[in-house]
Parts: C-alpha cells; sequence; structure tokens
C-alpha cells in the first residue's frame, strides 16, 4: 500500500521496530477551560505516565512546533524554527514518520500539514490514534521517549498551505476568489457558544463540522461516506479555505480532504483566534445551513 495521509493500527502495529520508521506522540491536553477561551498543557506527562506506542517521540507541539512570538497559540513557525525542533528529535528527512494523538487526531493532523508544508511528504496520521490503539489490546510503553542523537532536519517552505488575515479578508470583500469552511460546531458557528473574542464567524463561510467526519471511534469515515460529508468542498473550483479556533482542527478537514484525494485547501494560520479578536474585521452570528446529508455511515 501506498504511505499516507494515514494508516491504520494494524499497518502500524506491523511495522514496529521497522527503522525507517518514526513515530511521533503530538499530544496536547486541556487544562483549563472558560468563557473568554481555551488554555493548552503539553501531552509530555500522559506519554510518560500513562503510555505511548512502543518506540514512539514526543513532539511537543504547544512549545518546539510553533512559534514563541505570535500572538496567538500554535502559529505555524519559521522554516528554521521547524527544522530545529525535527532536528531535535533525530530526524534527518530520509525517514518515514506516523503522527497520533491522544484525541480525535486534530494535533497529529496538524503536525502532518506542518511536516507538507515545510516539504517532507512521507508523513502519515495514525487513524483512530492512541485511543484505537489502545483499546485494541496493542502494546503500551511508559516512560521518557529513549534518548536520540540530534539531526539535521532539511526544510523547504512550500505555498499553498497557508493563508494569513490579509487573504481571508479579500475573500470577504470580493476581492479575491475562495470558499471559506468553518469546521467547528454548530453552536461555535452560529455564536451561541463563544469560545474566541466574539461569537459568530468569517461572513461568507459555510458550517462543515471536523467532527461529523469522524466514526464513534474517532476514526475517519469509510471514503464514500467521508466523500458525501465532505461534497460542499470537493467540487468546488476556488480554493478552500479551512478554518477553526486557531489553524488545529482545521488541519484534520485538510487531511480528510487528502483521504479522498482533494488538495485544493489552505488554511487559515490564524483562524478565530486572530480574526474575532480584530474589531475591525466582520463576524457573524448567522446560524448554519445543512449542506450535506444527515445519513452518514457509522464504521
Amino acid at each position: 500500500m501506498g504511505f499516507g495521509p494515514t494508516v491504520s493500527t494494524d499497518w502500524l502495529h506491523g511495522h514496529l521496530g521497522d527503522t525507517s520508521i518514526v513515530v511521533l506522540d503530538a499530544s496536547v491536553e486541556k487544562a483549563t477551560a472558560g468563557a473568554g477561551g481555551r488554555e493548552w498543557r503539553s501531552g509530555r506527562s500522559s506519554f510518560e505516565t500513562l503510555g505511548h506506542v512502543p518506540g514512539a517521540r514526543f513532539a511537543d507541539l504547544l512549545s518546539a512546533f510553533s512559534d514563541p512570538d505570535a500572538p496567538f497559540a500554535f502559529a505555524r513557525p519559521g522554516a528554521r524554527h521547524f527544522a530545529r525542533a525535527a532536528g531535535a528529535l533525530g530526524l534527518s528527512g530520509r525517514e518515514k514518520i506516523v503522527i497520533y494523538d491522544t484525541a480525535t487526531g486534530i494535533w497529529a493532523a496538524r503536525l502532518w500539514w506542518l511536516f507538507r508544508a515545510f516539504g517532507h511528504d512521507n508523513v502519515a496520521v495514525l487513524d483512530g490514534g492512541l485511543a484505537a490503539w489502545s483499546r485494541e489490546g496493542r502494546p503500551l510503553q511508559r516512560g521518557p521517549a529513549a534518548p536520540v542523537p540530534e539531526a539535521e532536519f532539511p526544510t523547504q517552505a512550500r505555498e499553498g498551505y497557508f493563508v494569513d488575515k490579509e487573504d481571508v479578508r479579500a475573500i470577504v470583500d470580493g476581492r479575491a476568489p475562495g470558499f471559506l469552511a468553518c469546521v467547528l460546531r454548530p453552536p461555535v458557528f452560529a455564536g451561541t457558544e463563544r469560545n474566541y473574542a466574539r461569537p459568530g464567524h468569517i461572513p461568507g463561510s459555510v458550517n462543515l463540522p471536523f467532527a461529523d467526519l469522524l466514526d464513534a471511534g474517532n476514526r475517519f469515515l469509510p471514503t464514500d461516506a467521508l466523500k458525501r460529508q465532505l461534497s460542499p468542498l470537493l467540487d468546488r473550483k476556488e480554493q478552500i479555505v479551512a478554518y477553526c479556533g486557531g489553524g488545529i482542527t482545521a488541519a484534520g478537514t485538510a487531511l480528510a480532504l487528502a483521504i479522498v484525494g482533494a488538495g485544493n485547501v489552505v488554511i487559515y494560520d490564524g483562524s478565530l483566534s486572530e480574526w474575532s479578536a480584530d474589531p475591525a474585521l466582520p463576524m457573524t452570528v448567522t446560524p448554519a445551513r445543512p449542506l450535506h446529508p444527515t445519513d452518514k455511515e457509522q464504521s
């Protein structure tokens, strides 16, 4: 089979010990929650105490793989910063990388997207993540990751992966083509639940919740069902701009689109964390309208 964009737990279990494959745990955990937003913490402690896929290394999205100087959390790092973070994990760019997390796969998808944005295509996400791995009784390892020598990780920044606030504003104003897709839950989209500086969504957006792309075990739906859920996006001629709260959940949707062979998508990195904080930028609280069938399959 080809490598990526996802691999199954069976596939990974069959490749444990393969020295050409590096497994990364990209878990991030919720620390506190409040009306004004959320704070996050690294999943390293759980990686060490609760267990991880044997041989996995911990990739700290919160600090190592984000821009520490950005005004919002989890912002895309620069190429040099990313290269240092990847090199510190012993990555040279020659290996295949499998990424997982302990949540719904969005953190793993974010790191998957970053690797691709910086020129590394041999990267995949473990479908179902650590929850599926554990549920199936597969082996876990506790304690810190084994030390690895640092390496030089080559990067080549690619266009077509991220857009910024000005790009999105041009779409909203009608000065540039683009199709805005908010992948947050309907109450957040409609503004009845406020998680950011202002409620609602970017004008002109459609609501396509990422959660609708998963089955009850947080695996992606079968391909045919996934295509039905993504159908509002699949026939678009203009570029799809996926956004969420901070460019994380949107990466999950980008991964789903890759699974069904669609590549015309970019992520608005700042998403609502940035957009809602700028009072000069418009937001609306109109409710979402149905965009796809409701009879999704569960696997």
